[in-house]
């Protein structure tokens, strides 16, 4: 039966029947192992979000969009006069130059969203080994993964 309480131990199973560490050298390797893996996991999510914010950017720089102020106040506008929206026909809006460059964007942060989750539940079930020296990898990963990477938005 497995424990439910932190250990300190060097032995232990981590996600996989073949990752199975007995003694202080197979343990220290896991702990970097999974340290290695919680900075690319924060990595991912600093990389998503800049794809979301590079992306809009080059909507918002393209020489038909209306400017984020102007579409915001006339749809507002529009959603508060009943009337108004009934008579204005609902059409798609015109196909852009870049509708396959967008799909591609999509296609990308959702491969990106995908690793991410996944990463995210396979160091969640490491944390849930309940062995200490795992547990501290996890937490100086995403401490360092945050630390090096969320700066890089800033010079967005």
């Amino acid at each position: 039966m497995m424990s439910m309480t932190f250990g300190v131990s060097s032995s232990v199973t981590l996600l996989f029947d073949f990752w199975d560490v007995h003694g202080p050298a197979g343990m220290v390797l896991s702990v970097i192992v999974v340290f290695l893996l919680t900075v690319f996991y924060e990595v991912l999510k600093v990389w998503r979000v800049w794809l979301g914010l590079s992306s809009k950017l080059a909507q918002s720089e393209s020489p038909y969009a209306a400017p984020p102020s102007v579409r915001s106040d006339s749809i507002s506008a529009l959603e508060s006069s009943p009337s108004e929206s009934s008579l204005t026909p609902m059409q798609a809006p015109p196909p852009t130059p870049n509708t396959r460059h967008s799909w591609l964007l999509h296609s990308i942060q959702t491969v990106l969203h995908m690793l991410q989750v996944s990463l995210g539940y396979m160091l969640m079930l490491c944390v849930m080994s309940y062995n200490t020296w795992i547990f501290l990898g996890v937490i100086v990963g995403s401490v360092l993964g945050y630390f090096i990477s969320f700066p890089l938005l800033s010079k967005i």
